[in-house]
């Protein structure tokens, strides 16, 4: 959530022009990457929740793209900033996603498996407050 905090300030800066144009296309898809991924927790099953974080990676795909876009228009300059930070949350994502596909393979509790990953990769807070939701 801390990248979507981050897109909000970056598109403060954007021209008031852009506020319905790309400012709120880039706030949305970028919502749209921890939302996705709450909601398909809470999924009846695995799969669903697989699912939910396919869209999830395609949103992170749409803020990349759009963010681009604003670099081009110069609208600001450290897009490699940003590009790290997507590269890296692409990779928790597809990690998630193997995860999951080897628990539904295994007998290793689904509920389990992310719970243990969420909080070795993301910050005690976070994980922290997915668990006691989960629970």
């Amino acid at each position: 959530m801390d990248f979507v905090v981050e897109v909000y300030k970056l598109t403060d800066k954007f021209p008031s022009s852009e506020l319905y144009g790309l400012t709120s296309q880039i706030r949305r898809s970028s919502v749209s990457i921890p939302s996705n991924i709450a909601e398909g927790s809470c999924r009846k099953n695995t799969k669903e929740y697989i699912q939910f974080i396919y869209i999830s990676n395609g949103s992170l795909s749409e803020v990349e793209t759009q963010l681009e876009i604003a670099n081009k228009l110069g609208y600001f300059t450290d897009i490699e900033y940003f590009n790290k930070k997507i590269r890296y949350m692409r990779a928790m994502l597809v990690n998630l996603i193997y995860s999951l596909q080897r628990a539904i393979k295994s007998t290793l509790s689904p509920y389990h498996l992310t719970t243990f990953y969420l909080q070795t990769s993301f910050n005690t807070s976070e994980s922290s407050a997915v668990t006691a939701r989960r629970k």
